[in-house]
């Protein structure tokens, strides 16, 4: 139940047991709330989103998909300063639950709940979400040393096919280690302060790669806010040409049977501005300027499409099978409405350390700890992972690590934890 200041709970809810239930057949006071309301609860405060929801930084469906449910954990695991997100939230506050009401729905654990927020509090005391400064530099010097030899190659030894191949294999990595680079300033884990974190991620994703931070935070956010849920999470939504996990193929197989349509999938909308246009086009400009004189504007032409085709060709599954290799073999569902803790832990598998790892897959192979603590920097991640596997053992939460070899291989098999 809701105070009477906000909202007063529908009697069927009520006797449900369901207070974080927010949903949009609710009352305030006597006046029927639209469906298209979006409630949620945070802190056991309850907040309507539904005017700001477009606002919203990470997009308006985050919002969405969590129209309904106690988002508090989800909301501290997404945002680093709190005292800003507050002054936002402020104006949305419509009431908070009555004091007889419990902080979480009913079919989840509230001992799990509070054990996990007890673990984020002990990690923030032992300075785990601060960044380490010169390990980041290194990684920033990595792509900027990366971008100059495959210049100075070309100065020195000219613009042969040897040269032009080689040079294409040095900035494929470059590439690849800014997408890492671009994923910590997207998660915010850099600097302290967010509009660094999001001029760098410009930088780093649409200058050095020339695509759109606008597109990628969009689906990301949502990834992580709802991972392996369909269709929710858009990067297990590939509508009919892959079809992953268990529930897809069925629902895509009715669909083609009821419309006899083959675009059972849809096409998640770009977000583009002026401002991603021009940044993004500054990754062409530059490479212009950087080869044109060696290449001529033909040969810098088919030399760009040369390299954005061999790059891509190896980029793109090094990408992929690095950010799928912990997902796929994992739990698909329809939505459940798990608690934050288990959602993570039953979508998630990490991949074993070693120094090779933790450089080809940035850091990803904690993928358990990172989507637990999506702002946490990813040299911190082996520290914590202790704790995170205690906790896992404590609540009897299966804590699932595998060799690089058999998670790539996995990808490839049907779910095992389905």
């Amino acid at each position: 139940m809701i105070k009477e200041d906000a909202a007063k709970t529908p009697a069927s809810r009520e006797r449900e047991g369901d207070p974080a239930s927010i949903r949009a057949e609710k009352t305030r006071t006597d006046r029927e709330v639209s469906k298209t309301d979006q409630w949620l609860v945070i802190n056991r405060k309850v907040y309507n989103v539904t005017g700001w929801a477009h606002k919203h930084p990470g997009g308006n469906q985050v919002l969405n998909h969590y129209a309904g449910e106690d988002a508090t954990d989800v909301f501290r695991a997404m945002h680093v300063n709190l005292d800003i997100v507050k002054l936002y939230l402020k104006p949305l506050l419509i009431g908070e639950l009555a004091p007889e009401e419990p902080s979480q729905e009913k079919h989840k654990s509230s001992q799990l709940v509070k054990d996990f927020q007890e673990l984020r509090r002990t990690l923030e005391a032992m300075n785990m979400f601060s960044a380490n400064p010169v390990f980041f530099l290194l990684h920033f010097a990595q792509v900027f040393i990366l971008e100059t030899l495959a210049w100075l190659m070309v100065w020195y030894f000219g613009s042969g096919w040897l040269v032009t191949i080689f040079i294409s294999l040095l900035l494929t990595i470059s590439q690849v280690q800014s997408s890492y680079l671009q994923h910590d300033l997207g998660h915010l884990s850099i600097f302290t302060k967010s509009k660094w974190n999001h001029l760098m991620q410009i930088i780093m994703m649409s200058h050095f790669k020339g695509l759109s931070t606008k597109w990628w935070n969009y689906r990301h956010s949502q990834h992580h806010v709802k991972t392996n849920i369909y269709p929710k999470d858009p990067d297990i939504d590939m509508g009919a040409l892959f079809l992953l996990g268990e529930l897809q193929p069925v629902k895509v197989c009715l669909e083609l049977l009821k419309e006899m349509n083959l675009c059972a999938g849809h096409l998640t909308v770009n977000h583009f501005s002026l401002q991603d246009v021009a940044w993004v086009s500054s990754f062409y400009i530059r490479h212009f300027i950087t080869f044109g004189p060696f290449y001529g504007i033909f040969g810098t032409i088919f030399h760009h499409f040369l390299f954005l085709f061999s790059e891509r060709l190896i980029e793109s599954p090094w990408i992929t099978l690095v950010t799928q290799m912990s997902h796929i073999p994992m739990k698909m569902s329809n939505e459940q409405n798990w608690d934050w803790v288990s959602t993570q832990i039953f979508t998630t598998c990490n991949v074993e350390q070693s120094l090779f790892n933790d450089w080809f897959t940035g850091h990803l192979n904690f993928q358990i700890e990172h989507h637990l603590f999506p702002t946490m920097p990813r040299h911190n991640f082996h520290k914590v992972q202790p704790l995170v596997r205690s906790l896992c053992a404590q609540h009897g939460l299966q804590y699932v690590k595998k060799p690089l070899l058999e998670s790539f291989s996995s990808q490839l098999s049907l779910p095992s934890h389905c």
